[in-house]
């Protein structure tokens, strides 16, 4: 990083460039060539964002997004860092537009159509202040302090957002009516396993981990059917990548399936944990693996959705290309160079099958990813609830993060709140302590609130499922574990159903694992074993994130 001394003796260029809302680049709405300019008495351009620090040698590709909200020529305004003045070329825009003295190199960052400048202007990392004049008086300005490589600044009224160049601002995508397929696992492995392998087109397989022969089986199968395969995986998953999955991506490379992971120090998500794939025009969302201990059916307890919804497809399909189509997607056979993978513990337990799928009638359905939108949503149906809000999650948040609180507030004005987590080992401790002070909560303001760790009694392994079900006529499912940092820096994928039969389907399941299968130990009774507790707090306090 330069320092802002020596960055004023660089040549660094700036360029307009806009958020990409459907896919992973710097853009935006496309600039308007034609028509007649807005007059100067019109809203005038802002500036949107500041790119001052890109991963390229002497800072190449620097830029500065405007907001014009008008049709306007450009030619009458000029950019400034207070030493240096550069006009704006002589066009006619409107929307977010890319501006650059090195348009070939900015054109890779961006969609948007780029416009060359016709000067230089110098734009320190440690700190500066940029200016839009018109007639040499200043009509917008943003200012920002010391930054970080490869981040770009969006203005937000006086302060500055920093987020990874590419990261996408997608919106909440919403379809009205129809039809979805409701399905839990391990009952029902077939239903994730039919939906890729029944494809003519296109298959587009997002993920953690694909470890699964016969999902690796279906895409095989599909590629050399023609059908254009895609997958799209985590790159540094928690506890590393075994050699069993290795051996599933190398077969699939060797068939010509094209694999990339989201990895690298430029990364623009701490994980690429969304779990879904789009299969001709239907989709599949789970909260689920492709492993067999996940979509198999050999172990976990998971939720799950297949869709013909087009909104929620093409959604996801833009999600998919957005994450895909950017320069952290690292191709498998270049991510695995000089890499050693860890043994891996096969899941091969037979459950048996309680839950039928059911196709089921939604009235809408909303369709949220993180970090864009999805925490914001869900929020707002957590504080919407009006009689009840049953929870499945592997395990949560802090007690002050948002989602918590919002549970919470909903008991306070008398919801009854039910929150049910896993018993797995390497979260069970951490959840006993987390169930203890929910109830002791609930205990001193008489809410109606309740946490309780599963009793799976040979229906199923451990609780991953991610979901809620809200006044029983709302359901919730997708990858999304309820903590902050997961609905912050994690691309997850996460389903709201809206409709009584949807939320019956997945009630239905939840009230059986509330149930489980023999009488609840009282948690009082946990709290007798503290001394314990406190011995394995380290090791609980290790495994923060649940796949």
């Amino acid at each position: 990083m330069r320092s802002p001394v020596s960055t004023r003796h660089l040549t660094l260029a700036f360029a307009v460039a806009c958020l990409v809302l459907s896919s992973g680049a710097v853009a935006g709405g496309g600039p308007v060539v034609s028509g007649t300019a807005a007059p100067a008495s019109a809203v005038t351009p802002t500036i949107h964002a500041v790119y001052p620090d890109p991963v390229a040698g002497g800072d190449r590709g620097e830029f500065v997004v405007l907001d014009v909200p008008a049709l306007t020529d450009l030619g009458a305004y000029s950019l400034s860092d207070g030493h240096t003045t550069v006009p704006l070329p002589n066009r006619t825009v409107r929307g977010r537009v890319a501006l650059t003295a090195d348009p070939d190199r900015v054109r890779a960052l961006t969609d948007a159509h780029v416009y060359g400048l016709r000067g230089d202007v110098s734009l320190a990392n440690g700190g500066d202040t940029v200016r839009l004049l018109r007639a040499g008086r200043t009509v917008d300005s943003v200012r920002y302090r010391e930054t970080e490589e490869g981040e770009l600044g969006v203005a937000n009224g006086s302060a500055i957002r920093w987020r990874p160049l590419g990261a996408t601002d997608r919106p909440v995508v919403t379809a009205v009516g129809g039809d979805v397929r409701a399905f839990t696992l391990p009952d029902a492995p077939g239903v994730p396993l039919g939906t890729i392998e029944d494809v003519d087109d296109r298959l587009y397989l997002a993920g953690y981990t694909l470890s699964s022969t016969r999902v690796g089986d279906a895409l095989v199968a599909a590629h050399r059917r023609g059908v254009d395969v895609r997958v799209l995986l985590e790159g540094d998953p928690v506890g590393g990548r075994t050699r069993g999955e290795a051996r599933t991506l190398d077969r699939l490379v060797n068939a010509g399936v094209e694999v990339r992971l989201v990895a690298g120090p430029h990364a623009r998500y701490a994980y690429h944990h969304a779990k879904y794939a789009v299969a001709d025009d239907r989709a599949v969302v789970l909260t689920e693996n492709w492993k067999p201990a996940g979509t198999g059916g050999n172990s976990s307890r998971g939720w799950g959705v297949v869709t013909g919804q087009p909104e929620v497809v093409d959604g996801l399909t833009a999600t998919f290309r957005a994450d895909a189509g950017w320069r952290d997607a690292v191709q498998w056979g270049e991510y695995r160079r000089g890499r050693q993978f860890e043994r891996g513990e096969a899941a091969t337990t037979a459950y048996p099958s309680r839950f039928d799928p059911e196709t089921v009638p939604v009235n809408r359905t909303d369709l949220l990813v993180t970090p864009d939108n999805a925490q914001r949503a869900l929020l707002a149906e957590l504080d919407a609830a009006n009689d009840s809000i049953a929870v499945v999650q592997p395990t949560v948040g802090g007690w002050d993060e948002p989602l918590m609180r919002a549970l919470r507030r909903a008991a306070n004005r008398g919801v009854r709140v039910r929150l049910l987590l896993s018993s797995a080992w390497y979260v069970r401790e951490e959840n006993q302590r987390t169930a203890e002070r929910f109830e002791a909560w609930a205990d001193r303001t008489d809410a109606p609130l309740s946490t309780r760790l599963a009793d799976p009694a040979g229906r199923f392994s451990k609780i991953h499922a991610k979901g809620a079900v809200v006044d029983g006529d709302r359901a919730i499912v997708g990858s999304l574990n309820w903590n902050e940092q997961a609905a912050t820096t994690n691309r997850e994928v996460v389903l709201v159903l809206h409709g009584e039969r949807a939320a019956d389907y997945f009630g239905r399941v939840f009230e059986a694992d509330w149930r489980g299968g023999r009488p609840t130990v009282p948690l009082g009774l946990v709290g007798a074993v503290g001394g314990v507790l406190a011995v394995g707090g380290l090791a609980a306090r290790r495994i923060r994130f649940a796949s």
